[in-house]
């Protein structure tokens, strides 16, 4: 089906195509750079993984250094319609240097501050309180050695730091969301204790306030080798987001898999100005597959764009494959972020709310299912076009070639 007649059909229902591809084109969703080589980084440290952070699988092409992974991001990108950020983990550094974490600064990072304005996008940043000597016991600013605890303050201060200073540099504030796999492989016996520890270590790091740059804290439910006990949990974040007027981030792999990420967007928003979304998808734990459009991914995009949220939610993308092309990963992944946001970007939404405002649930539940019957592929395949991005066999053909190019890595 071509594009006029996909745009008559949503016509009568009363949706303007026009308008859903425009709002589509000003969504930027930030794109992970550790999908590019499976969370190994550029330090060359020795440490565990740590809170449950694995990439499984061994596929070839993997990038080695900086310069093979902006490669991969920019041919990425071009397949990704409309305009995007990165989303940077401290430990892809580019130097000559070899700093510990406690002594990066914003000039290890230059180069990626330079791409990013010849690319035209922003830049998003984290602290990478993994992989490392002292995050090998899984306790970071939890720790009950104050040394350990003061080095890792450091670390996070120093990352608020650059993240301000890309901020700056790239007109557009970058998101430094904390993360620390802080746990217990076994039931301890003073949960109060770690989570004042954290608390407190995290007041030390986010004391001053800082332009260009906006602070979040990341939950999660439990990790390999914290089974028993995350510090960092949901309500502790939950708390702390809302007493000192940080981001909360959600990310989809982080909660029970019987739980509704999607609901609890509305749920926060109401206790806070913005939130931070991690779009994932986990399969019977936190196991960052690459992303589906499955009724998780629609689910999502129907609570941001329905619940009038966009405006206040970050999207961030967080999944790592190294069993299939990583750049495919990338590509699909994101592109399945946006499919999702313009199907509920195609719905007659004054209809659907009309019917449940006046408790007419079969009404609701008609046009929800006829909804589905609509042609919002023609209308995808428009925006890829204006955006020369590839479709079908053709964006395929695009995938393996590149992958092919790579393979000898």
């Amino acid at each position: 089906m071509g594009y006029e007649s996909a745009k008559a059909q949503f016509a009568d229902w009363g949706v303007d195509t026009e308008t859903a591809i425009q709002r589509l084109t000003n969504i930027p969703i930030s794109v992970h750079c550790w999908q590019g080589d499976d969370v190994v980084g550029f330090e060359n440290r020795s440490g565990n993984s740590g809170g449950g952070i694995q990439a499984t699988g061994n596929h070839p092409g993997r990038a080695r250094n900086p310069d093979e992974l902006r490669a991969d991001l920019e041919f990425a990108y071009s397949q990704i319609p409309g305009a995007h950020r990165l989303n940077l983990h401290a430990m892809y550094l580019d130097t000559d240097e070899s700093p510990d974490r406690d002594e990066i600064e914003f000039r290890h990072f230059v180069p990626w501050v330079d791409w990013a304005k010849d690319q035209s996008i922003g830049l998003d940043f984290n602290p990478t309180f993994f992989a490392h000597a002292k995050a090998d016991d899984n306790l970071t600013l939890s720790h009950p050695n104050a040394g350990i605890r003061d080095f890792w303050i450091e670390h996070g201060r120093r990352t608020r730091d650059i993240a301000a200073k890309m901020g700056k540099e790239l007109g557009l504030p970058a998101i430094n969301n904390i993360w620390v796999p802080d746990g217990y492989k076994d039931i301890p016996v003073d949960r109060m204790a770690a989570r004042a520890r954290l608390e407190a270590s995290l007041d030390a790091m986010l004391t001053d306030p800082k332009e260009h740059m906006k602070d979040a804290v990341e939950s999660k439910l439990f990790g390999i080798g914290v089974e028993a006990c995350t510090v960092g949990s949901h309500e502790f974040y939950l708390g702390y987001a809302i007493r000192k007027g940080t981001l909360l981030c959600l990310d989809m792999g982080h909660f029970h898999p019987t739980e509704s990420i999607a609901d609890k967007l509305s749920a926060v928003s109401l206790s806070m100005p913005e939130v931070l979304l991690h779009v994932s998808r986990p399969m019977r734990w936190d196991s960052d597959h690459v992303i589906l459009l499955n009724d998780d991914i629609l689910a999502m995009a129907h609570e941001l764009v329905g619940g009038d949220l966009l405006k206040r939610t970050h999207i961030g993308l967080d999944f790592f494959d190294a069993t299939i092309s990583r750049t495919t990963a990338w590509v699909i992944g994101t592109r399945n972020m946006q499919k999702a946001l313009l199907q509920a970007f195609l719905k007659p939404w004054d209809r659907l709310r009309a019917a449940e405002d006046a408790l007419d649930f079969s009404s609701r539940l008609a046009l929800t299912e006829e909804l589905k019957d609509l042609p919002y592929g023609a209308v995808w395949a428009e925006f890829c076009s204006r955006k020369e991005a590839s479709v079908g066999s053709e964006l395929i053909a695009k995938l393996n070639a590149y992958q092919g190019s790579v393979a000898d890595r």
